[in-house]
């Protein structure tokens, strides 16, 4: 991800996400964390923030923009993290809303299981939401 993404990546994540970064946290996260954009035809169509820490890796922040939903892209963000990853960490986590059904699908397709149940960890315009936290272990993946 480059700063010229910037203005794309914010764009789907106000779009896709009940709760969205600024662009300003996206500009943080550039310093901060690993950043990967997904492009089409030298558009921004997705993006995923990771850190990576003591073979720990984390993904903070996934989207697909809207438009592009149940065509593969998440599929191919997520394949790509767990190649990135897969080398250099032992584990992969993750928390997910509990109502996104189809991002938890896409989940457990790439091998991650859920752990626990985080109450109230989302804030949404309809009031909290709970997150389910989600891992893989690197070392049982290979």
């Amino acid at each position: 991800m480059m700063v010229d993404d910037l203005d794309s990546v914010a764009s789907i994540e106000q779009q896709v996400t009940p709760h969205p970064w600024s662009r300003k946290q996206f500009q943080d996260s550039l310093q901060k964390h690993r950043c990967l954009s997904l492009t089409r035809d030298s558009q921004v169509i997705g993006y995923a923030i990771y850190t990576l820490v003591v073979g720990e890796a984390e993904i903070l922040n996934i989207a697909v923009a809207e438009e592009c939903q149940g065509r593969g892209y998440g599929r191919m963000l997520m394949d790509e993290l767990i190649h990135l990853l897969g080398v250099k960490a032992e584990r992969l986590f993750l928390e997910v809303r509990a109502d996104n059904l189809p991002a938890q699908r896409l989940y457990e397709d790439v091998g991650l299981v859920e752990i626990c149940v985080r109450r109230n960890y989302y804030q949404t315009s309809s009031g909290p939401a709970d997150a389910i936290l989600m891992a893989m272990d690197f070392c049982n993946f290979h």
